[in-house]
């Protein structure tokens, strides 16, 4: 890992960084679809649409231009997620020990993810990894997540020395966007191609080497 990645803080994306949302997420797109007249679409189809907001997925799907239709759409996707989608999340084999290995370090942890900050922190207290992080930023319709990382800039929370990891070209932008530093894992759902093209400053193969971003 290049030295000017390591860094005493990482902030990590939660879905397809942490965690494989895939069925869950796509229970509850078809039940919201379903709900509204709309065919339901396979895990395959709702796969590209995992990473930024959920709203912004409804918009690709249905092609709507209504804001008042796609707040109903995520206002329903939300009645089932909040019951059990959120539950219908495995941790990707390796991550637990990853977290584990860098919290042990005493290297600071943080997950800023689109998901809304309650479902991200049930998910993450399901999992015992909360205590692991020192914060948890959630998202809501209407905020990118350029401006969470612009949040925790703001307060002092996150500095240059700071590296976002996901697995979409939206995390890398996001980090580009505030000047963090970013980078991409391959075990989610972007691609190679994706991440790099993105910008991101390294691309990790599997969880155990998130611990070479962080060597002292």
């Amino acid at each position: 890992m290049p030295d000017h990645l390591r860094t005493d803080l990482l902030i990590l994306d939660l879905d397809g960084t942490i965690s494989d949302p895939g069925v869950g997420i796509a229970r509850s797109i078809n039940y919201a679809l379903a709900s509204f007249g709309y065919a339901e679409v396979t895990e395959s189809e709702v796969a590209a649409y995992i990473g930024p907001p959920i709203e912004l997925t409804f918009q690709g799907l249905t092609r709507t231009e209504s804001e008042e239709h796609t707040l109903a759409l995520v206002a329903k996707y939300r009645e089932r997620y909040a019951e059990v989608g959120y539950s219908e999340n495995t941790l990707y084999p390796g991550v637990t020990e990853a977290i584990e290995e860098l919290a042990g370090r005493g290297v600071r942890l943080g997950v800023c993810t689109s998901k809304r900050v309650d479902f991200a922190e049930r998910i993450l207290t399901m999992f015992g990894l909360r205590s692991h992080f020192e914060f948890v930023s959630g998202g809501d319709v209407g905020v990118p997540k350029s401006e969470q990382l612009a949040h925790l800039v703001a307060e002092g929370i996150a500095g240059p020395a700071s590296v976002m990891v996901g697995d979409r070209a939206v995390d890398i932008l996001a980090a580009k966007a505030t000047s963090l530093r970013s980078v991409g894992v391959l075990w989610g759902y972007g691609s190679q191609s994706e991440l790099i093209d993105a910008g991101a400053d390294a691309v990790l193969s599997e969880p155990r080497l998130l611990n070479e971003v962080c060597r002292p």
